[in-house]
């Protein structure tokens, strides 16, 4: 018989703690300046905090709701709160002040914990939220805001706490995180990850043929750990001992850069950040000194950003697909030797697919009555998934998520190939259906993204009568290289059938996002509407 030992993600921190104590750990604070630190000092900060925290009341199963940037204190939040046994809720501070009440108030957290420019979010809706007992704002005194509401400083509360008492014991079963849905189709859904399914989860996502980050590594996330779990990267980084970068608040392309440049290897973050960054880097004629690897997900990644990053700046991009009710990671593009003996050309089409899952994730695919499909590149079903870190049932659900063999619908539309690689091309609530058929909106935008003077596209569905819906194809043109309507046709007639082909193309100067940083058709359909827009004769 072998041991029985907990995974709970304590034991990450303290395997970097223990073997990779000195391995640095950096990052812009919000208070400005760049703040050194190491993994034996994330711990033990960690440590301090769960100790106050018990002090101050906090029982296994409390819910801390945590609002902050991508910081070394975060990261000692991030292992504190489920040190202590309480559950970490992550809060996005660029939802709406109704969808954050909605959300504190469904979880029942007893805390916040702000950062300090954040707090006047919690300042407007405080008395809507009666349940918050506490507000610790993350910083120091010197630094701590003026606020009509009762206040406690962070580094005063883990000054003099213990560094080496014991973290808080219990089930590797027990919540450790919730994260709520974006809310985009009804109110948002809380998924609660347990401390087995994240550990699980890292595990996984750390294979070679998936992130493959290393002790050689030095990691930066992007992404904000309010995002999806954070992509599991606070989780992945000190499991391997790699080192890390927080790039604090600041997420201008002149801000990520000069992190970047601070040693990073490996980067993750959605298209648009990336999107904004090859601008900058064309305009400044600049290059990046370490970075090897980038991950790209949230949203599919343009071709032409594919290219760029590999054969302009020599930087591998793994195109990820994953979603909030799978903590995050589905499938990431690595090559299999199948694809690798293909030609260059080709392997780039394979890299506009978001690749093939990791050990413990399953899919498949199906049609409207539930059969499945086969994996032949073409057919389009609805994607589903079941594994260790997928979701059951969303949190106080009085139903599970899943159908009677455990499959969750993940809302996508997508095609298999006979290697596994999966090729998402909708979103089942954004796909056109134009006569009986399907047309991809998202290989739509990719495809007009090729063209240089396309900086956003968005390709919605517009009420026709004859074919039921007709595409149209929004687009926001890049500073200074407004493409003409021809242009954009023609790349679209070297990839598309012409019934495939959009109605009409619409500019505009901007495309409406939601709080995840994604574009919102939902909205885009709606303001197409309010403007009673017709489709061309």
């Amino acid at each position: 018989m072998m041991q029985n030992y907990s995974l709970r993600v304590s034991t990450i921190i303290d395997h970097a703690a223990r073997f990779h104590p000195k391995r640095p750990v950096l990052g812009r604070s919000v208070e400005g300046g760049v703040v050194q630190n190491n993994w034996l000092g994330v711990q033990r900060e960690a440590k301090q905090l769960a100790a106050a925290l018990r002090g101050l009341g906090i029982k296994k199963g409390d819910v801390i709701g945590v609002m902050a940037w991508n910081t070394v204190r975060h990261l000692s939040v991030w292992y504190g709160v489920p040190g202590a046994g309480a559950v970490n809720h992550t809060l996005n501070p660029r939802l709406f002040a109704e969808q954050l009440i909605y959300i504190i108030n469904h979880a029942e957290d007893r805390f916040i914990m702000v950062d300090p420019d954040l707090l006047p979010i919690f300042e407007a809706i405080i008395d809507k939220i009666p349940k918050i007992e506490k507000i610790i704002v993350l910083t120091d005194r010197a630094n701590m805001p003026e606020s009509p509401l009762d206040l406690l400083c962070y580094q005063e509360l883990v000054k003099g706490q213990p560094t080496d008492e014991p973290w808080m014991e219990g089930d590797e079963n027990d919540p450790c995180g919730i994260c709520y849905t974006s809310g985009t189709t009804g109110k948002p859904k809380g998924v609660v990850y347990s401390h087995r399914s994240n550990v699980l989860h890292a595990l996984a996502a750390a294979a070679p043929d998936m992130i493959n980050i290393s002790s050689n590594d030095s990691v930066m996330p992007v992404v904000p750990l309010f995002h999806a779990n954070g992509w599991s990267i606070a989780y992945n980084a000190p499991m391997a001992g790699a080192a890390m970068v927080m790039p604090g608040r600041d997420m201008s392309a002149p801000g990520l850069y000069e992190m970047l440049e601070m040693g990073v290897t490996f980067t993750a973050a959605v298209p648009t950040i990336w999107l904004g960054m090859l601008q900058y880097l064309e305009a400044e004629n600049l290059q990046f000194s370490s970075l090897k690897r980038v991950l790209i997900g949230g949203a599919s990644c343009p071709r032409a950003v594919i290219e760029t990053f590999q054969n302009k700046y020599g930087v591998q991009v793994l195109h990820a697909w994953g979603m909030t009710e799978m903590s995050p990671l589905g499938t990431i593009c690595s090559f299999k030797p199948e694809v690798n003996a293909l030609p260059d050309a080709e392997r780039l089409s394979v890299q506009e697919t978001v690749g093939h899952p990791p050990y413990s994730v399953d899919l498949k695919i199906v049609n409207d009555w539930g059969e499945d499909l086969p994996w032949d590149g073409v057919s389009q079903g609805r994607l589903l998934t079941r594994g260790a870190a997928v979701v059951q049932h969303y949190l106080k659900a009085k139903e599970d998520a899943v159908d009677s063999d455990g499959w969750f619908d993940t809302g996508d539309v997508a095609v298999m190939d006979e290697n596994g690689y999966v090729r998402i091309t909708d979103r089942l609530k954004d796909v056109i259906k134009s006569g009986g058929e399907w047309i991809s909106s998202i290989e739509l935008e990719n495809c007009a993204m090729a063209h240089p003077g396309v900086a956003e596209a968005a390709a919605v569905a517009v009420p026709h009568e004859k074919w039921s819906e007709r595409p149209v194809l929004v687009i926001v043109p890049a500073p200074d290289n407004r493409p003409k309507r021809s242009e954009v046709i023609s790349l679209l007639e070297k990839r598309f059938a012409k019934w495939q082909l959009p109605d009409d193309i619409i500019f505009v100067d901007d495309l409406p996002h939601t709080a995840t940083g994604k574009v919102s058709k939902l909205e885009l359909r709606q303001r197409l509407l309010d403007q009673s827009y017709t489709l061309p004769e």
